[in-house]
């Protein structure tokens, strides 16, 4: 009892192939209509210019504004003892 086919059919003809194929080629085409569409219709720039303060550079008068933040964050609302009453 022979149950295989004499001749085997070519590679097309399976559906199982068509499956695994057909999961790239999507993702594929999917990345180009992203990639045309992120070119075509771009987001327009606000304000061409950068603000006027973020060019000049940070100027702090007082020491404790440069604590590390933990310290800062614990010591909130300790009262600061270098202050001038």
């Amino acid at each position: 009892m022979n149950t295989l086919p004499d001749q085997a059919s070519p590679w097309w003809r399976h559906g199982h192939v068509w499956l695994v194929i057909s999961g790239p080629a999507v993702v594929v085409v999917a990345s180009m209509v992203t990639g045309f569409l992120a070119v075509k219709y771009q987001d327009e720039v606000i304000g061409g210019q950068q603000p006027a303060r973020a060019s000049r550079p940070l100027v702090l008068s007082q020491p404790r504004a440069l604590a590390p933040a933990l310290e800062g964050r614990n010591h909130a609302a300790t009262p600061d003892k270098t202050a001038r009453p």
